[in-house]
């Protein structure tokens, strides 16, 4: 189903496309590819809607910190929004500090996508198409970018992106949903059981950008390998937590780079028993615990959005790689196609 959601200052009309499928409700604006709602039910069969959003249009334009947002072209930070590629160098749009984060001031959270909803089999879902031009946001060459959402009929939602260009470029693309298996304005996710299948990370400094290293998880609060509460290792003093006022980091998968999606993180609610499972090709997961949401903010149930009221699992290349040529290349040249693919599954338990 198409409606109206409200229009933008230029008069830009915006739509909601709501889709239903396997036992998954999900509701996309054309306003930034967003995830407006996604409903799963419980293990008594009672919906909720499971992702932070705002009611309004204008709520997302005016404050959103990318609540269910399609993020590009570069998700996660750039040092100093600054990169050479083939000796040209580039300056991006500064958005975060000194550095650019998820694409500069007006990234493809920001984008108004042309949005083509499909049929196939027992499937359905959207298309989702942009082209940014060269030079947007400081990033060189025209990028034409493509997005399917899909919902199975297991009830899956399937993310997959598409890139090209005509000049050498870099591109990282994922989504921004912020996750409470528990439902939105239900409160904290603190009791929600995580695992991230990554032994390793990638610790950061005083901005947030990665150092360099990629430091073993084991003995300390990084390591979800096995399955662990949110706020077990939450509050303790370790430099890391310190700089990014809890979890803000990027895993490195142990699968790496894959040709089809493999397994990466689950998240459980033990007491809806909700869980998510997380499947990607890409090498990274980005685990975000909500630390700057800040109770100005007033979801689309009505309720304030406080610190650690959700958490976000962000699928993607490690943050800079662009000035790390020693992490998997973020390069995309003409002729070739970047691809990326995520799978959330959910279950009742």
């Amino acid at each position: 189903m198409k409606e109206v959601f409200g229009k933008l200052a230029d008069g830009t009309e915006i739509h909601r496309w709501s889709l239903e499928n396997g036992g998954t409700r999900l509701k996309v604006l054309s306003y930034g590819g967003i995830v407006q709602s996604l409903e799963i039910p419980d293990a008594e069969g009672r919906f909720a809607n499971v992702s932070l959003g705002f009611g309004t249009l204008e709520e997302y334009v005016a404050a959103s910190p990318y609540f269910g947002a399609l993020i590009g072209r570069y998700g996660n930070r750039i040092s100093g929004g600054r990169f050479t590629l083939d000796g040209t160098a580039y300056q991006l749009s500064v958005n975060d500090g000194d550095n650019s984060l998820h694409g500069g001031s007006e990234g493809f959270d920001k984008t108004v996508w042309d949005v083509e909803p499909f049929t196939r089999g027992t499937d359905l879902g959207l298309i989702l198409r942009h082209t940014s031009a060269d030079g947007e946001m400081g990033f060189p060459g025209t990028l034409t970018t493509k997005v399917t959402y899909t919902l199975t009929d297991d009830g899956d939602w399937r993310i997959d992106y598409e890139a090209t260009t005509d000049r050498a470029t870099v591109v990282n693309l994922t989504s921004h949903v912020y996750w409470n298996l528990a439902g939105e304005g239900s409160g904290s996710v603190a009791a929600h059981e995580l695992e991230i299948a990554a032994s390793r990370y990638t610790p950061v400094d005083a901005g947030l950008i990665p150092t360099g290293e990629l430091t073993e998880v084991a003995g300390g609060p990084f390591d979800f390998r096995t399955p662990k509460t949110v706020g077990a290792d939450l509050r303790v003093a370790h430099q890391q937590l310190l700089y990014a006022k809890g979890f803000d980091h990027n895993w490195v998968l142990d699968k790496g780079v894959t040709a089809t999606p493999r397994h990466a993180a689950t998240l459980k609610d033990p007491v809806s028993g909700r869980t998510l499972r997380i499947a990607t090709t890409e090498p990274g997961l980005q685990f975000y615990s909500g630390n700057f949401l800040d109770g100005t903010l007033v979801g689309s149930g009505g309720a304030i959005h406080r610190q650690g009221d959700a958490l976000c699992l962000e699928t993607q290349h490690h943050p800079d790689s662009p000035n790390r040529p020693d992490f998997p290349s973020t390069v995309l040249r003409p002729g070739e196609t970047y691809r990326s693919t995520t799978v959330h599954s959910f279950t009742s338990e």
